[in-house]
């Protein structure tokens, strides 16, 4: 394994560890402040598209090369 592939892996492992906690904290501030469904829609909308774009970034970058 060269240190480029490491450092990859790494990144993906701590940005999804990260992203975990993220989910969970918004989950908990939603449930307690009694958000209605319509906001709350929103609210998963934009934190699951979110690291969709990065895959989708890194996936063209791989077939640009």
């Amino acid at each position: 394994m060269t240190i480029a592939q490491f450092e990859t892996m790494g990144l993906w492992l701590g940005l999804s560890v990260l992203y975990i906690f993220i989910v969970l904290a918004i989950n908990d501030v939603l449930k307690k402040s009694q958000a209605p469904r319509f906001g709350r829609f929103f609210v998963w909308l934009v934190l699951f598209l979110s690291p969709l774009v990065f895959v989708i970034k890194t996936v063209v970058q791989y077939f640009l090369e």
